[in-house]
């Protein structure tokens, strides 16, 4: 980039005109108001821009919103295809409410097995009954010992019986929860990878570009629309690696915008980038509008200027006075002459003259 110095006295009430030339193309130092800056170009972008991207591979079949449309949070804006994803997910809703089913209050598997426990434990109560009566016969010799270990074992198988249905009851119940717990889970991974086919939106704002049309296939990981900050923007500048030392966070910027003609919008320095773009010899600036901004449109081209100094009064001579880069002609008891000055701020305009000459001094363009 061209190192470029530019003069911003229209905005402060100073008109850019160079000091008054006599007919003989003669002028006199002047001491004015000079306001320095740095020359920057560069773009104009939505805060908060981000990219949606897909995480996985699918063809693009449902479009929800559109570019220059204001989207919200979260909203749905893309639908990849996803039959398989779709089958797995299906597979594992139907496994889940088959494991609801068994493990509910009307488990048809946890009610077969507490019918068999109660019907075991209606038999452990007449075997009860039954050895009870036995013992009490065969103490009083009114029965064989025979029928009293009859009794007793069917007492005996009765009550083993019922302790290993009510074990059978609880280890199914446990089995059935933690096949319930295992399905949920299930369900929620196929649930999230279905979100994988599905793009929405991270915060709300409004979509400046669309990558895809629907219908073609999207790769994972693979951007598919531009989506910034519907309200707000911000300049985005390159500076001049000659310059960038003398811009600072809350230096006033004048940034003009082709959009709006001979419009001057007012920013300040908010962010100095330290890398440098070896393509160009640029350092990145970037600038919060004042007051009034632009409209949201994206990567508008901007020219601007950033004050960097202000000098109330300096005395000044045009810059088509220059002889080279440091030398003027002035005229001294009617003579020609030559001579050397020290300059100091200076721009496409006007220069700063530090010493060499006076307001009385004439000066001439040309030998």
């Amino acid at each position: 980039m061209k190192k470029k110095y530019l003069i911003i006295l229209a905005i402060i009430g100073i008109n850019f005109t160079s000091c008054r030339k006599s007919q003989e193309n003669k002028t006199s130092p002047q001491y004015k108001q000079l306001t320095e800056a740095v020359y920057a170009s560069g773009n104009i972008y939505p805060r908060n821009e981000y990219k949606l991207t897909a995480n996985a591979d699918g063809f693009l079949i449902k479009q929800t919103a559109f570019e220059g449309d204001l989207i919200n949070k979260n909203q749905l804006i893309f639908q990849l295809e996803s039959i398989s994803q779709d089958a797995r997910l299906e597979a594992a809703s139907n496994i889940l409410r088959q494991s609801e089913a068994n493990f509910g209050d009307n488990s048809p598997i946890l009610d077969e097995l507490e019918s068999q426990l109660k019907n075991a434990r209606t038999k452990l109560s007449n075997d009860s009954i039954n050895y009870a009566r036995n013992k009490e016969l065969f103490d009083r010799n009114a029965t064989t010992r025979i029928e009293y270990e009859r009794a007793e074992l069917a007492f005996q198988t009765s009550k083993n019986d019922v302790s290993a249905r009510r074990k059978a009851w609880l280890r199914t119940k446990n089995q059935l929860y933690v096949d319930l717990q295992n399905s949920k889970s299930n369900f929620k991974v196929n649930a999230r990878e279905g979100d994988n086919f599905r793009i929405r939106s991270f915060e709300a704002g409004k979509i400046y570009e669309i990558y895809k049309k629907q219908g073609e296939l999207v790769r994972k990981g693979e951007a598919v629309a531009l989506v910034g900050d519907a309200n707000d923007v911000y300049a985005q500048l390159a500076i001049d690696e000659l310059d960038f030392a003398k811009v600072k966070i809350g230096q006033e910027v004048l940034i003009k915008i082709d959009v709006y003609k001979d419009k001057v919008f007012k920013a300040k320095v908010t962010k100095l980038y330290p890398k440098l773009n070896k393509a160009d010899q640029t350092f990145r600036v970037d600038a919060e509008f004042i007051d009034e901004k632009p409209n949201t449109f994206y990567g508008m081209t901007i020219e601007a200027n950033i004050v960097v100094s202000q000098n109330p009064r300096v005395l000044t001579i045009p810059k088509n006075y220059l002889v080279g880069s440091d030398s003027v002609w002035i005229e001294e008891n009617g003579d020609k002459k030559k001579i050397k000055i020290t300059k100091g701020v200076e721009n496409l305009d006007m220069v700063e003259v530090k010493s060499g000459l006076t307001e009385k001094s004439v000066l001439f363009i040309g030998n």
